[in-house]
């Protein structure tokens, strides 16, 4: 099968659908690009789906690779069958190919080694053959200055016999099957190990079968044994290997070798097989649970990304504290910053008449409408300094957002450019009040893995970790649409086609020479040649531009199409709304997209695309997701009671459920069993839930799902 073939296979889609993206792909253009601009070549596949396939080429040329530099070096050592190549062309994972090429890999001195080099290998063919006659007869006529004793003789040959049935592909593959089935994984507590918070307590007498762990699990007691808490091994029933070692090599009873092979399978399966089929199993339930957890960081990123916008809010930002007090910083609706302060209404200091105060004066001096509050250290008791502001400022609501990640960015070289003359500590109050104005155009300035949405998100492969994160970047940037005249370096970085260096460049030509009133225009800017404005062009917006089409996300290729469609029903591009949404429901009723598309010459997904675009043009698709919570009073624990009712706000989703902001300092779980089946979580979502059972002093609020 052609890797089109195979791919296609796996995402049950039509082969020539993959062959046109592998194309597309190979050719230099980008999953965003190629999912929205090439529907046509790739039958609508989505951003999923496109990059699934440029995943599983990477990897299927990257086992192509290998499969060559295996057979070349089986071929120089002469030993290359027909059937070896055969089925080394046939193998469709690393570890299959690496099964087969085991017995020809040069590997460090062996005991198996030093006995073939003794001459015991014919001895060893005829314990595996079964061979007839006395066994340490035989064994005389190997004796020499190498070899001393009949009984040093028949233990070399078995320790090439052990290697043989070790090396062998049939039972490396059968016996890896079954270990991955019916093997038991055991953890125990290592008897001194210091685990003061008991974080591993599930795991210190623990058991289970190995295809019944659960991901989390198999994350939890790496992460113990990593920290020198959990002492973990996976045992395989004798049954198991023994019935797929014998199936290869058959003890003959009538044989005088039979013994010898009994002792050769039972030394290569605890010597070399099992240690190794152990390694194996624990790497791929551990990869297995790594992306597990990855797709869990992914879909909760993504939805953090994909929150909307508070717009037309001037926000004051508050990155609460105690002894270093609560960090103050004020932005307007664009983002600017207006002013900073620091406030110590907490202890040692007390100061809360003080903190009303200057909050108060920045309040009304700025016109703030609403107050973000950082969710760590000291956040609920700054939550109700804003309790009692927002009762004194009756136009001004309150708002906890994560801060996962403020530090971060306050430290980093783009946080010193932005604000080079701001404290450390203050960069994050900026952060804060700008992530509820435009989570997007925030968080990207922040690494992934410390926004916080994730599950052992530091133990996982990080290379493949970042990779999915940067997928969902930028994939969400994309999908949003980015105003070129506006975005931050960063947030241009993830637009397709730019990158860093680009950014920058669009950045420091928009200083010197003033906003871009054209897409056109950004042909200009040094570096970005006619690849890179073709997979940019689409994904950035000119508002309010020399042409309103640059503000929709119809490229430029199909400007010509959109021209032609408003040009049927005597309107042009610079038309008010209200005349283009008339006219395209008219031109809709009077015929089929299919025969207009025809009449234009263009992909029906094309036109179905600028045909909404021409009457919802520039939408932010974030505006479909629901609006966060905004308060004006704060909710103790002590105010909790089992039964009540609250509205809350989706904080991160887990294997296990959900954790839900209701409003006081501890969120609550929303255990998977009290989600109704089918539903699909995602972080950002507003449910009516239940307090079922209350544990302050444990910091746990178990909740019910309201109908």
């Amino acid at each position: 099968m052609t890797h089109a073939e195979l791919i296609a296979s796996q995402l049950n889609v039509k082969p020539s659908q993959v062959a046109a993206t592998i194309k597309l792909l190979d050719e230099g253009n980008t999953v965003p690009f190629i999912a929205r601009y090439r529907k046509e070549m790739t039958n609508s596949l989505d951003d999923e789906q496109i990059r699934i396939i440029a995943d599983e080429l990477t990897r299927l040329r990257t086992l192509d690779e290998r499969r060559a530099v295996i057979l070349a070096a089986i071929e120089e050592q002469g030993k290359l069958t027909e059937a070896l190549r055969v089925s080394i062309g046939a193998a469709q994972t690393m570890t299959a190919l690496e099964d087969l090429y085991a017995p020809y890999k040069k590997k460090r001195r062996t005991r198996a080694m030093v006995a073939r080099e003794k001459g015991l290998e014919p001895l060893a063919d005829l314990i595996l053959k079964q061979g007839t006659g006395s066994p340490e007869k035989l064994a005389q006529k190997f004796l020499g200055e190498q070899v001393s004793s009949v009984e040093e003789a028949l233990q070399g040959a078995r320790d090439i016999v052990a290697e043989t049935i070790s090396d062998n592909a049939n039972v490396r593959t059968a016996l890896r099957g079954k270990a991955l089935k019916f093997s038991t994984v055991y953890a125990k507590k290592i008897a001194d190990a210091a685990d003061e918070k008991r974080v591993y307590e599930s795991y210190y007498d623990f058991t289970a079968r190995v295809d019944r762990l659960l991901p989390h699990q198999i994350l939890a007691i790496t992460r113990g044994e990593k920290e020198g808490i959990l002492r973990v091994r996976v045992d395989i029933p004798e049954r198991d290997w023994l019935d797929v070692i014998q199936s290869e090599y058959e003890q003959d009873i009538i044989s005088p070798f039979a013994d010898q092979l009994a002792l050769a399978i039972q030394d290569s399966a605890e010597r070399l097989l099992l240690p190794s089929i152990e390694r194996d199993v624990r790497r791929e339930k551990g990869e297995g649970a790594d992306h597990h957890a990855i797709q869990v960081f992914a879909s909760n990123l993504r939805a953090l990304l994909s929150q909307p916008p508070l717009a037309d809010h001037t926000v004051l930002g508050i990155d609460p504290g105690f002894r270093t007090g609560c960090k103050v910083a004020v932005v307007d609706s664009t983002g600017k910053l207006l002013d900073t302060g620091t406030i110590y209404p907490h202890e040692p200091k007390n100061d809360w008449k003080g903190a009303i105060n200057t909050l108060q004066d920045m309040i009304n001096r700025h016109h703030v409408t609403l107050i973000t509050i950082g969710n760590g250290t000291a956040s609920r008791e700054t939550e109700k300094l804003a309790s009692e502001l927002t009762r004194l400022e009756t136009r001004t609501r309150y708002l906890i957002v994560n801060e996962a990640g403020a530090s971060v960015y306050s430290a980093s070289a783009l946080a010193r450019s932005e604000f080079p003359e701001l404290d450390v500590s203050i960069r994050g109050a900026v952060s804060i009040a700008r992530r509820a104005q435009d989570p997007l155009a925030e968080l990207v300035k922040i690494d992934p893995k410390s926004i916080g949405v994730g599950m052992y998100q530091h133990d996982v492969d990080q290379t493949a970790l970042n990779h999915t994160l940067d997928g969902v970047v930028e994939s969400v940037v994309n999908h949003v649409g980015v105003d070129v005249n506006t975005a931050s370096p960063a947030l241009l970085t993830h637009v397709v086609g730019i990158g860093p260096k680009l950014a920058n460049n669009i950045v420091t030509h928009r200083n010197t020479n003033g906003q871009f009133k054209s897409r056109a225009a950004l042909r200009k800017v040094t570096g970005l040649g006619p690849k890179a404005f073709e997979q940019a062009a689409g994904f950035l917006r000119i508002r309010d531009g020399a042409n309103p089409l640059d503000e929709t996300a119809i490229h430029p290729e199909s400007y010509e199409i959109a021209e032609s469609i408003l040009a049927q029903a005597g309107l042009t591009i610079a038309s008010p709304l209200e005349e283009r949404i008339h006219a395209v429901e008219s031109l809709t009723l009077k015929t089929t997209v299919e025969a207009l598309a025809e009449e234009l010459g263009c992909g029906v997904p094309t036109l179905k695309d600028v045909l909404e675009q021409l009457v919802r043009p520039g939408r932010d698709p974030r505006a479909d997701t629901p609006a966060p919570i905004l308060r004006t009073d704060v909710l103790k624990g002590e105010d909790l009671a089992t039964g009540m009712q609250l509205k809350g706000t989706v904080r991160n989703v887990v294997d296990f459920g959900a954790f839900v902001d209701i409003g006081v300092k501890q969120d609550g779980l929303l255990h998977r069993t009290q989600i109704p089946h089918g539903t699909v979580l995602k972080v950002g979502d507003i449910l009516d839930v239940e307090i079922q059972k209350i544990e302050l002093e444990r910091g746990r609020i178990s909740l019910g799902w309201v109908t």
